[in-house]
């Protein structure tokens, strides 16, 4: 479904992302884990079209999207939330899934009745799905933190992905809406058919979730396969667990 082949960037010398190659099969549950620093985050810039490679090739569905812009990348049924919670403040819960909706049928020419009808209920479906119907009508800003990240989760599926990349989406957590957000995220792959690659620091939420987990050190991934293989990995263990299991 979704390959990446050699992909490299740097800047100003310093090596971001070097020769990164993986392939991810459709319904796919998997993660990118490492120290900061490894990469990551430059990594799904390049997946979704914030920054060009300097190499490599990037192709989902058999189509090349290498150095699409990321509006485009979105149409093409790529998603993505972000480290930093990414939300209109000022507008409700409710606008805030609504304007996504829109943007994603802005091409529709019936755009009166989408408004009117349709782009309510497609709203209130993603609402319902994240937990936040009961609160569509607050401002996003005055949301507490877990609800701000699963109203940017709605946000995300308002684009319609097929495959939905999640940047640290239990950040800034307690342990207890962590494990929340695991059975969410869980429960939107299976109801939307969602493949899903994200990016998480806790090792809890990663071994909840994950199928494969792939491991980023100093811009190259050094490992990658079943949450078992990655916890047994001795290098894994040196350079980013911190002990042996």
């Amino acid at each position: 479904m979704f390959q990446v082949e050699g992909l490299a960037k740097s800047f100003e010398g310093f090596m971001a992302v070097n020769g990164v190659s993986f392939g991810i099969e459709e319904g796919e549950l998997s993660s990118i884990i490492g120290p900061n620093g490894a990469g990551k985050t430059t990594l799904f810039n390049l997946l979704t079209g914030r920054l060009v490679p300097d190499r490599g090739r990037i192709t989902f569905r058999d189509r090349p999207i290498t150095g699409l812009p990321p509006h485009e990348i979105c149409r093409r049924g790529i998603g993505r939330s972000f480290q930093i919670t990414n939300i209109f403040p000022r507008l409700t819960v409710f606008e805030n899934v609504q304007v996504a909706v829109m943007a994603w049928k802005r091409k529709s020419r019936n755009i009166f009745l989408r408004a009117s009808r349709i782009l309510r209920d497609e709203t209130r479906e993603i609402l319902e799905s994240v937990g936040l119907w009961d609160r569509r009508e607050v401002l996003a800003g005055l949301l507490a933190h877990g609800d701000q990240r699963r109203l940017e989760i709605g946000i995300a599926l308002g684009s319609h992905p097929k495959f939905l990349l999640l940047d640290e989406p239990t950040a800034g957590m307690s342990p207890a809406e962590s494990m929340v957000t695991v059975e969410l995220v869980q429960q939107l792959a299976r109801q939307w058919g969602l493949t899903l690659l994200f990016i998480e620091h806790d090792m809890n939420v990663v071994f909840g979730i994950s199928e494969k987990i792939r491991v980023m050190h100093m811009g190259s991934i050094i490992a990658e396969g079943l949450p078992e293989e990655i916890k047994a990995n001795d290098q894994v263990q040196e350079i980013y667990l911190g002990e042996e299991t």
